[in-house]
């Protein structure tokens, strides 16, 4: 029957209907005319034809292998086509790819994969959707979610992490009687701040921690749940704020140096161990860290 042909049955039919003789078509192949004469015998079996019969000048196919033959060969064809991960080729790839990233990393990381993607894979259609982190795991288990971007620890457990690169904050404000300045954390602590809280507790920051173990207390005046937000507050105001270093400059701002920064954090690629053999997947990665390096 059809459902029990094995590959090494097909190879046998493509063989004989190429080479039209059983040493030829062991040749082909590189086995013996024993192997090839058994192979068709259970081929005769399970189709119920001869296929091939004898005549003076070797075998020559019945109706129903000359039937056959062209679906053999365009079987074949197409698991010979099957690429490997070694013979990936981008640019022939078709797929979705989904990417999930907060407005930093949309802008510092997938922005530059869309545009590195339409040139080297263009065939690839990218989807940017917002991170919901309650939400995160389930999509990237049930494959709504490919790729995300976020800080290290943010991710949903059980995904797998790649570090992309170290982030360092910087201290930026409009007030020009700051410009110029070198300011101690004391005195860094006496100016107001707007903070970036995204979906977070308001009036809460990820500075907070660095300021209390050196027993100070800033004051915060604003939150902003994006650090683009942050940076419309600032402008035309007297406000402090720590900004990535990657969102920087910005027109309208300047930083502010200090004696002692807080600690940055590490951007990381996050994506479900299921895709860890992906070859796509291996390769577009490849490309955001040689861009992010």
């Amino acid at each position: 029957m059809i459902d029990k042909l094995e590959l090494t049955h097909l190879r046998t039919l493509d063989a004989l209907n190429r080479c039209a003789s059983l040493s030829a078509a062991s040749a082909h192949l590189h086995v013996s005319q024993q192997a090839v004469s058994l192979q068709l015998k259970k081929l005769r079996t399970l189709l119920g034809d001869p296929l091939f019969v004898r005549t003076g000048h070797g075998m020559a196919p019945t109706p129903y292998a000359k039937l056959i033959a062209p679906h053999v060969s365009q079987v074949l064809a197409h698991l010979n086509a099957i690429p490997l991960p070694s013979t990936l080729q981008p640019e022939q790839t078709e797929r979705t790819l989904v990417v999930s990233g907060t407005d930093y990393t949309q802008k510092v990381v997938v922005a530059d994969l869309v545009r590195d993607l339409r040139l080297h894979a263009p065939r690839v259609k990218v989807a940017v959707v917002g991170i919901e982190v309650a939400e995160l795991g389930r999509k990237m288990q049930h494959g709504e979610i490919d790729l995300v971007f976020t800080v290290d620890g943010s991710a949903a457990p059980g995904l797998v992490s790649e570090p992309l690169f170290l982030e360092q904050y910087r201290c930026v404000t409009a007030n020009p009687a700051l410009a110029g300045r070198t300011l101690t954390p004391q005195q860094l602590a006496e100016h107001d701040f707007v903070v970036t809280s995204p979906g977070g507790a308001p009036f809460k920051g990820s500075s907070d921690g660095w300021f209390t173990r050196q027993g100070l207390e800033r004051r915060v005046v604003a939150s902003a749940p994006t650090f683009f937000m942050t940076l419309e507050y600032l402008k035309g105001s007297n406000l402090v704020a720590f900004m990535p270093s990657r969102l920087l400059p910005c027109d309208g701002l300047f930083e502010v140096a200090l004696t002692k920064s807080p600690p940055g954090y590490t951007v990381v690629a996050g994506y479900h161990p299921s895709a860890q053999g992906d070859p796509f997947m291996a390769w577009v990665l490849e490309r955001v860290k040689a861009r992010l390096a």
